[in-house]
């Protein structure tokens, strides 16, 4: 399964070559950046989920800088990215303003919904009306953001280090198994 995830996964070189991050240079060389480890793989996969909920562009960039700084592997931090793509981004966007609304005790079917009729006032139409809409989605967007990207990126550091230390311990229950077979033979 590591494997199949290997190939999956960019080389360094391919993205040391990425025009995005190619400022950050030597650093991005370092092995143990790219090293499968559980802490690594795990940090990396939440850093991404991370950088995907919370900023709707540039994301990979600024989740491998971050994964650099923090000595995640760079791999992981650029593919769970992926969590908001052009199919999931409305309805996590919709859901995370649902949230934050809910948080901030607004209704957010008053507060520039696209669903809501807005009232049209002479003074309020046009490029005005539309920045009041616009500005009445934000608070609650960016509270549900934040929300989405710090318990999710928690959710899966923890989830992909049980994962990890789960196989590891089956590995070695199976070895220990087919070992005991041996001997009794």
């Amino acid at each position: 399964m590591i494997d199949r995830l290997r190939r999956l996964l960019p080389t360094a070189d391919a993205v040391a070559s990425n025009r995005w991050l190619r400022w950050l240079g030597p650093a991005l060389h370092h092995p143990f950046l790219w090293r499968m480890s559980r802490r690594g793989v795990a940090l990396g996969a939440a850093i991404g989920v991370f950088f995907g909920f919370l900023i709707p562009i540039a994301q990979i960039p600024v989740s491998a800088a971050v994964a650099v700084a923090l000595r995640a592997n760079v791999p992981s931090a650029m593919a769970s990215t992926l969590v908001t793509n052009p199919i999931t981004f409305p309805p996590v966007y919709y859901a995370a303003w649902q949230v934050g609304g809910w948080l901030l005790s607004e209704d957010p079917a008053q507060k520039g919904a696209p669903s809501a009729a807005p009232e049209a006032t002479p003074q309020r139409d046009g490029l005005a009306g539309t920045w009041d809409r616009i500005t009445g989605v934000g608070k609650p967007l960016l509270l549900g953001l934040s929300i989405f990207a710090c318990g999710f990126g928690l959710l899966v550091y923890l989830v992909v280090g049980w994962v990890w230390q789960w196989r590891v311990y089956a590995k070695r229950r199976r070895r220990l198994a087919s070992g005991s077979a041996a001997c009794r033979a």
